[in-house]
C-alpha cells in the first residue's frame, strides 16, 4: 500500500502564551452559554449557515481518516412531519414500556415526555449517520475503524459550530432510529447516530436551571 503524501503543516503564526490563554478563556466562556433548547421559533436559517457548519464538522479526526459519517440536513416541512410521527411512536414505546423507572425519574426533573413538537417547529433537522462498514464492493464490506467515536467527535464540532453561528440545538435520540434510513432513503450500511434539531429559540424560551460540574470534578492534571 502506498504511503499518503505529506504536505507542510500550514498552522497560523506562533501565538504568544498570554494571547493563547486569552483565546482559550474567551472560547470557554462562549461555549458555556450553550444550552439544550426545546422550544423553537419559525425564524428561518440560511442554508449557507448549515453548509458552513457541516464543513466544520467534516474536519473532525477519524479512525484511519475514513470519515465514516454522513449528515442529512432536512428543511422540508413534510419530511420533518414524517420524522416527528415516527420518532414520537418510538418515544411512546420508550416512556410507556421500555424505560426503567430510574431513567424515567431522571427525565421527570427535566419535564420531557413523548411529545416532540420541536421536530416540526425548528427550521432544520440534521440526521447524523455513521458507517459501521463501508458499502458492499466486489462482495466485500470495507471495515471502518472507530466509526462511533469518530462520528461523536464530528457531531461535537457540529454542535459547537452551530452555537458559534448563533443557533440553538437539541440532540434527540429516539430508539430505535431505523425509520430515518427509510424516510431519508439512506443505505443499510449507514447507522443512525442522532437527530440534531437546529434553529432560533422561541420568544420567551426558558431552559432548566442546571449547572455544569466544575473543572475540579471533570479533569485532573498530571505534571
Amino acid at each position: 500500500m502506498n504511503a499518503i503524501k505529506s504536505i507542510p503543516f500550514s498552522a497560523a503564526a506562533s501565538i504568544e502564551p498570554a494571547e493563547m490563554i486569552a483565546r482559550a478563556q474567551r472560547f470557554a466562556s462562549a461555549v458555556a452559554s450553550r444550552r439544550t433548547v426545546r422550544d423553537y421559533s419559525g425564524q428561518g436559517v440560511p442554508r449557507e449557515v448549515i453548509e458552513a457548519c457541516l464543513r466544520a464538522a467534516g474536519t473532525a479526526p477519524s479512525g484511519a481518516n475514513q470519515q465514516p459519517w454522513h449528515f442529512v440536513a432536512i428543511g422540508n416541512a413534510e419530511v420533518k412531519r414524517r420524522i416527528r410521527i415516527a420518532a414520537e411512536a418510538e418515544e411512546r414505546e420508550f416512556y410507556e414500556r421500555r424505560a426503567p423507572g430510574e431513567w424515567l425519574d431522571a427525565l421527570a426533573a427535566l419535564g420531557t415526555d413523548a411529545n416532540k413538537p420541536f421536530l416540526e417547529q425548528a427550521p432544520w433537522l440534521i440526521a447524523v449517520f455513521y458507517e459501521r462498514t463501508g458499502p458492499l464492493l466486489d462482495g466485500h464490506k470495507a471495515k471502518r475503524y472507530y466509526p462511533h467515536e469518530s462520528t461523536g467527535i464530528a457531531t461535537g464540532l457540529l454542535i459547537t459550530a452551530l452555537h458559534h453561528a448563533g443557533l440553538a440545538t437539541l440532540t434527540h435520540t429516539p430508539s430505535p432510529m431505523a425509520f430515518l434510513n427509510e424516510i431519508l432513503e439512506r443505505p443499510k450500511h449507514e447507522v443512525p447516530y442522532l437527530l440534531l434539531v437546529v434553529g432560533h429559540p422561541a420568544e420567551g424560551c426558558r431552559v432548566p436551571d442546571i449547572a455544569r460540574k466544575p473543572l475540579s470534578e471533570i479533569a485532573d492534571f498530571v505534571v
